[in-house]
C-alpha cells in the first residue's frame, strides 16, 4: 500500500514538472488583424443636378440622394438642404447650403464649421485640416477625423462672396477606427471625387 501510494505520488509530480516545462516552451503566435467581410458595391460616378442648388458635382450612384424636408421639426433654412444615404454602409452624409449676403455671415459659418469639427476632437486622435483650393472660386476645406470618432470626415466650400455649401459623414454604427477604416477608404475616394468635380453654377 505504501509503495503504491508512492508510486502514485511520484507520477503525480513528475507528470505536473512535464506539464508545466512544456508551457513554458510554447510560442504565441499573434493573430493577423482582421476586418469583417465588406461587399463593396459596384458603381458609375453620375451627375448632380438640382435646379434649386447653385452648384453641380458628380457622386457615386450607390449615394441616395433625399431632400431634407424637416430640421428639428422646422423647415430647414434653405430648399438645397439634403442627404446622401449609403445602405450598404450605413453612413449618411448630411449636406446644407447657405446664400452669403455679408462678410459677417461668411466669417459665421467658417466658425461654424470649424466648431462642428473641433467637437470630435475629444473622441480623435487627432484632425488633419486639408484646404481645397480649385478654379472657377471653388475653395474650402476638408476635415480628416482620425479615430473613434462619430464623423470621420467633414467639409465646407465656398466662393467667399455668396455661397456656403458644408457636408459632413456620419455612420450609425459604434465608432471602432480598426474596423470601419477600410470603409473609410472607400468612401473617402468617392468624396474626393465629389469634391473635385465641385462647381458653381454660372
Amino acid at each position: 500500500m505504501i509503495n503504491h501510494r508512492l508510486f502514485t505520488n511520484c507520477f503525480c509530480f513528475l507528470f505536473s514538472t512535464l506539464l508545466l516545462d512544456s508551457c513554458n516552451n510554447i510560442e504565441y503566435t499573434p493573430k493577423p488583424r482582421m476586418y469583417p467581410r465588406i461587399i463593396y458595391p459596384d458603381y458609375k460616378m453620375i451627375p448632380f443636378k438640382q435646379s434649386y442648388c447653385p452648384f453641380t458635382f458628380e457622386h457615386p450612384d450607390y449615394w441616395l440622394f433625399i431632400k431634407d424636408t424637416s430640421f428639428f421639426g422646422e423647415k430647414p433654412l434653405n430648399e438645397c438642404w439634403f442627404n446622401f444615404e449609403m445602405p450598404v454602409f450605413k453612413g449618411t452624409i448630411h449636406c446644407s447650403y447657405y446664400d452669403v449676403s455679408t462678410k459677417e455671415e461668411l466669417t459665421k459659418y467658417l466658425k461654424d464649421a470649424f466648431k462642428l469639427a473641433k467637437e470630435h476632437q475629444i473622441k480623435a486622435n487627432y484632425i488633419d485640416e486639408i484646404p481645397i483650393v480649385k478654379p472657377n472660386h471653388v475653395a474650402g476645406m476638408l476635415f480628416n477625423i482620425e479615430g473613434p470618432s462619430a464623423s470621420p470626415f467633414q467639409f465646407y466650400l465656398t466662393d467667399s462672396l455668396k455661397h456656403f455649401f458644408r457636408g459632413s459623414l456620419y455612420f450609425n454604427s459604434q465608432p471602432r477606427p480598426d474596423s470601419i477604416m477600410p470603409v473609410n477608404e472607400f468612401v473617402k475616394k468617392d468624396l474626393m471625387g465629389m469634391l473635385n468635380s465641385f462647381e458653381w453654377k454660372q
